[in-house]
């Protein structure tokens, strides 16, 4: 698991309380534990969720936030203070770093402020910079169509990246009522996405933990819900709760989408870093293609994140051809999966990932390539980025009689 720091605010003003609030559930390295409205339940709160960190906003009453910072610093030591203030009196700041504060916080706080102090006491608490501030790179794989080998691709790519050790991966099933992310890793799952939603009003990190079936390889596994009823109680809300809690927990965020392309699933592909749309070379799969693509265009910063994956290359006959493929989507091909019928039968039946079942095939090696690029290092991420605003002339609108290119 990563680094992640746990938070609890306090601040009676709801003018700042919410514009700080906000700013906490937008990182992805932290967790905002609790938020309170009132100095003297504060230790109380802080007592029963234990956070890594406590920020006391000062304005509503400065002697009586002291003193609750005096307080804390005395009874709860392992939870560092920051004060919070739009006064910045040196008095005040002094009194409160007496009475225990770790840092002083200027209201209204910058974005790269408060991530600054945050990183400096994930340093002290988890003894690197690096501990509590790398964030998630949350990856949606999606399919052209049924049958293409969108989960056999996800649980091989979350497999081969949790076998780094400087990873922690995590698989989230969210083809509600047919996924079988569990039958590739010959899981049967103690807790379900509904368990964990069922609890979604308490949902904290550490039930969050418990509810995770971890496979050997190291990958942890969320499924999907057993009982087809219990699918109509996972809603877009608290799937985006899941979602936050995971990317606050994990390196890496695998999510398995349906082919229905639902409100859940959209609410995925929003709170992605990247998608991998996975397809085939024929006719059928590519009007698919070509279809979510201009859907996508319409929703403001997903277009870039989107990555075409081709599965199952160089089958002998009723492919198109990759070359005419890229040429009339407009765009490369992200990575290419090569045809290994025999192999994907053999670890789909028994149940083993690639890596332990066929660890030198070339599919494998293909999915750890794969593994490699979404990894890569600052020139490729910045190639990726040249090549994202390219402009580009897609032949698309061919496949639509009617429409004019």
């Amino acid at each position: 698991m990563s680094n992640v720091l746990r938070i609890a605010l306090v601040d009676p003003n709801d003018a700042t309380r919410e514009p700080l609030k906000a700013m906490l559930l937008g990182m992805d390295t932290v967790w905002l534990e609790a938020d309170c409205s009132r100095y003297e339940f504060f230790p109380d709160v802080i007592e029963q969720t234990g956070p890594d960190v406590g920020v006391i906003a000062l304005d509503s009453d400065p002697g009586k936030a002291t003193s609750l910072i005096q307080q804390l610093s005395n009874d709860s030591p392992d939870t560092a203070i920051l004060a919070a203030s739009e006064n910045t009196d040196g008095q005040l700041i002094l009194k409160t770093i007496r009475a225990g504060a770790r840092e002083f916080l200027t209201l209204p706080v910058s974005n790269e402020d408060l991530s600054g102090a945050l990183q400096r006491v994930s340093q002290q608490k988890f003894g690197s910079s690096e501990g509590g501030g790398r964030s998630c790179e949350v990856i949606c794989i999606a399919g052209a169509t049924g049958g293409v080998g969108t989960t056999s691709t996800a649980v091989n790519l979350g497999c081969v990246l949790a076998a780094d050790t400087q990873n922690s991966v995590a698989l989230l099933d969210i083809d509600l009522a047919l996924g079988d992310a569990d039958v590739f890793l010959d899981s049967i799952p103690d807790y379900t996405l509904a368990d964990v939603v069922q609890n979604v009003a308490r949902l904290d990190i550490q039930l969050l933990k418990r509810s995770l079936t971890k496979h050997s390889s190291g990958l942890y596994l969320l499924p999907r819900p057993v009982e087809l009823h219990d699918t109509t109680a996972i809603t877009e809300e608290s799937i985006r709760k899941v979602i936050s809690l995971l990317k606050a927990s994990f390196t890496h965020l695998i999510i398995d989408l349906s082919k229905t392309y639902s409100q859940v699933d959209m609410v995925a592909i929003e709170s992605s870093s990247r998608v991998l749309l996975v397809t085939q070379l024929d006719l059928p799969c590519l009007r698919n293609v070509v279809r979510l693509l201009m859907s996508f265009e319409e929703i403001e910063g997903l277009k870039n994140k989107v990555e075409i994956v081709v599965n199952r290359a160089g089958l002998d006959s009723g492919q198109i051809s990759l070359k005419k493929a890229e040429e009339t989507l407009g765009r490369d091909v992200y990575a290419l999966l090569p045809n290994d019928y025999r192999t994907m039968v053999e670890v789909r039946n028994n149940g083993v990932p690639l890596i332990v079942q066929a660890p030198k095939a070339n599919i494998t090696q293909a999915i750890r390539d794969l593994a490699e690029k979404i990894s890569g290092g600052p020139e490729e991420k910045d190639q990726a980025g040249a090549a994202a605003n390219k402009p580009t002339e897609s032949k698309w609108k061919k496949f639509w009689p009617g429409t004019k290119a």
